[in-house]
């Protein structure tokens, strides 16, 4: 009985696993894939990934430049990041940040004040950790569509804007709620960071 059992069980098997049963079932790793061109592949199930934060109006200049409309950002991170970034308060390799704008409406439905966001995405740019790509190890991609993005040069401000003044490993996580309080228990923060929000601002 015994061998008539485990003969059973071998050809049951034998018979499930073509059709995906007994197989390994876990979501596929999410990270930065590439064209043959070396731009960005649009990450196009970033909407599943851990939303980090929404900010609206946020400019990181004396003069925004936004007086005649509002801006929401919408932040998200892909999931094997963020599950990283809890554990030791920084980023793995292979992290992607993206930054998603939507213009702000006021007056639709019942809303009669505050803002909420329009369902047009405005723009989207994507920063990805890359050890072996990347000599800063980090890059910025901007994208026009839905495609691939394009890779903004080394020399553009946002590189030195993010390795200046970022909180943790040149990303803004000093705008992040959840994780801010996380880098500071691990001890993560950036010296640069750190300078200023101990400094006292000029008179």
């Amino acid at each position: 009985m015994l061998t008539v059992a485990r003969n059973t069980l071998l050809a049951l098997a034998t018979f499930l696993v073509p059709f995906g049963f007994g197989q390994d079932t876990a979501t596929p790793k999410s990270g930065p894939q590439y064209t043959a061109d070396s731009r960005l592949k649009f990450p196009g199930k970033f909407r599943e990934w851990i939303f980090l934060t929404s900010g609206i109006d946020m400019s990181y200049s004396p003069m925004s430049g936004m007086a005649d409309h509002s801006m929401f950002d919408n932040v998200f991170v892909n999931p094997e990041a963020y599950k990283a970034f809890v554990e030791t308060g920084t980023w793995p390799d292979k992290t992607m940040l993206v930054l998603e704008t939507r213009g702000a409406q006021t007056k639709g439905s019942i809303n009669h004040s505050g803002h909420y966001q329009d369902s047009e995405v405005m723009g989207m740019e994507v920063h990805v950790k890359d050890e072996a790509r990347f000599p800063g190890k980090w890059a910025f991609f901007d994208f026009e569509n839905t495609v691939s993005g394009n890779l903004v040069p080394a020399g553009a401000a946002c590189y030195s804007c993010h390795a200046e003044h970022a909180a943790v490993d040149t990303t803004f996580v000093q705008f992040y709620p959840t994780l801010l309080p996380i880098a500071q228990a691990k001890g993560t923060l950036s010296p640069a960071y750190l300078k200023e929000t101990t400094t006292p601002p000029a008179k």
